[in-house]
């Protein structure tokens, strides 16, 4: 099991979800665990309703600001 943050970025909002990547010698290798793939899910759906507080509780959740370019 290897320990990953996986990003969602959904509109103006990033969030950080801590996954742990399952490792096998079978082939599909790495893969997600049930959870945590829900878990990507459930705050993918947040962020796009706006319900910041629900994804918040799954993810750490920051917004993205555009940057000026200045010459």
């Amino acid at each position: 099991m290897t320990k990953r943050t996986k990003y969602i970025h959904e509109g103006r909002y990033v969030a950080e979800v801590d996954v742990n990547l399952q490792v096998d010698a079978a082939g599909w290798s790495p893969y997600l665990t049930v959870e945590d793939a829900c878990r990507l899910d459930d705050v993918r759906d947040a962020l796009r309703r706006g319900d910041l507080s629900a994804a918040v509780a799954l993810a750490r959740v920051y917004t993205l600001e555009p940057v000026a370019a200045s010459h």
